[in-house]
């Protein structure tokens, strides 16, 4: 096979994005891909012997010798460390071994000192996750910010409520948005609290940094050393540094199998696809044909039909958080990680969490596109709140007749009026007034009804029915 067409043949094995449009071309596929892995990994090898140097414990020769060699991750065959991967279960073991070979021989003792392939590899994800956090928490932003806009510009814009996929009573579409943006702002406060407790990860062995103080340097040897008691301990000291080079939060203690980073990630990011997910289940519904009460800007093209305007962005939106649970889940599944080095737990919880991660930054991206271009038809709106002549304020009637008729006795007119008004096909005003003509007279003085048909028509007017919607929308856009 020749060259050019060896390389051909290997592109249609690797993941463009083909199958994945909601993750394609976001930043969040440009920080979680294969290189960008592999770029963590090599960064993570390179702050170790940073901080190996800075505690005295390598050469800061041997420290500028490896940063150099692991500063571009092009330099290295990915697909190449990929396969030679499975002989020993991860990428860190045949990584080792070309950055070793990349570094003057009297660096090399010094590449990946102390360390283990898990080391290596959770404070990789954790530097992944933290690039790829960096660039999902401005598009949650933008997001809030276009949903607050709307809520603004449409406090008092009354829409059909919907419970059980059916008119309810009306709201307004301001309080709608508000609500999305309330999520949004969950989602925003859970993944910045995530983002900032990233931990670095380095235990050694079985998670007892027992090797570093074979290595010397500050604070090693003598009072401190392995099975001394208390007093200094350069493992410690020199776990602070590492994650400070990386940027990362210093762990209490090594996390091998306490998999609390991995499952706070899960849940935020998951959360968030969920969030989000809302906001485009109620796109998707109300910018149907027969509702059509909101539209996305730039609708997606059909194959076949070219009337059609589709909501792309919503369902992008959708089909990530009908994915993330079930990847969440994975990963839960991983706290119960066995013994000190977990043999299938760990290595199961690696393609989940990228997924995770390009699922919630495409969401994201997509999310922060829809909103700035979603187009409000208020028009619309008002004819689907007339379609049921008056119906969804049924409520406020029996609010409204309760003083005079008692609770029970409103309840029943106002629903035997409504299903006059059904079968007959007339508004509520006009079958009200012929409930109320058609009432037997009662005994004692006539209840005091202002029931005239201009009264009936003003109560059925689902405009003025809204309740505190505007109030609660000012409350929630004070949420800053």
């Amino acid at each position: 096979m020749s060259g050019e067409a060896g390389k051909s043949r290997e592109c249609l094995a690797l993941d463009v994005g083909l199958l994945a449009p909601g993750r394609a071309g976001s930043a969040a596929e440009r920080t979680t891909s294969d290189r960008a892995f592999l770029q963590a990994m090599l960064d993570a090898e390179a702050a170790l012997t940073r901080a190996q140097a800075a505690m005295g414990m390598a050469p800061a020769s041997a420290a500028d010798a490896v940063t150099e060699a692991a500063a571009d991750a092009a330099r290295f065959d990915a697909r190449d460390i990929a396969v030679r991967a499975r002989g020993g279960g991860n990428p860190v073991i045949p990584l080792v071994a070309d950055l070793t070979a990349a570094v003057p021989e009297e660096a090399a003792p010094y590449v990946h000192r102390g360390a283990t392939s898990q080391d290596i590899l959770d404070t990789a994800t954790m530097l992944v996750a933290a690039r790829t956090l960096d660039v999902l928490l401005p598009d949650l932003a933008r997001t809030e910010r276009e949903l607050a806009r709307l809520a603004r510009a449409h406090r008092d814009t009354a829409m059909p409520g919907r419970t059980l996929t059916q008119h309810a009573a009306p709201t307004t579409f301001g309080l709608k948005a508000a609500g999305w943006r309330s999520l949004v702002l969950d989602a925003r406060d859970r993944v910045a609290g995530v983002r900032g407790a990233l931990p670095a990860q380095w235990g050694g062995a079985v998670g007892t940094l027992a090797v570093m103080a074979a290595y010397g340097g500050v604070g090693a040897g003598g009072v401190g050393a392995p099975g001394t008691g208390p007093g200094p301990a350069p493992g410690l000291d020199l776990v602070a540094v590492y994650a400070r080079e990386l940027g990362l939060a210093e762990p209490t203690l090594p996390w091998h199998t306490l998999r609390t980073p991995v499952a706070d990630l899960a849940t935020a990011l998951a959360f968030t696809a969920g969030a989000l997910g809302k906001l485009a289940a109620d796109v998707l519904t109300l910018s149907r044909t027969e509702i059509g009460e909101l539209s996305e800007g730039t609708g997606g093209t059909s194959s076949a039909m070219p009337h059609k305007a589709n909501p792309v962005r919503a369902t992008l939106i959708a089909a990530a958080a009908h994915r993330a649970p079930a990847l969440a889940a994975t990963l839960l599944a991983s706290l119960t990680a066995a013994d000190e080095r977990p043999a299938g737990a760990w290595h199961a919880e690696w393609e989940p969490l990228r997924d995770l991660l390009r699922l919630a930054g495409g969401a994201a991206r997509d999310a922060a596109e829809l909103c700035a271009g979603l187009q409000v038809h208020p028009e619309a709106m008002r004819a689907n709140l007339d379609l049921t002549g008056g119906l969804i304020v049924s409520e406020r009637l029996v609010v409204e007749l309760t003083p005079a008729l008692g609770r029970a006795r409103a309840a029943a007119l106002v629903a035997s009026a409504a299903r006059r008004a059904r079968e007959r096909d007339v508004s509520l005003a006009d079958a009200l007034t012929a409930e109320l003509a058609a009432q037997p007279p009662s005994p004692g003085p006539p209840p005091h009804l202002n029931l005239t048909k201009a009264a009936l028509t003003a109560l059925t007017d689902p405009t003025h029915w809204t309740g505190h919607a505007g109030a609660l929308t000012d409350r929630a856009l004070r949420r800053h």
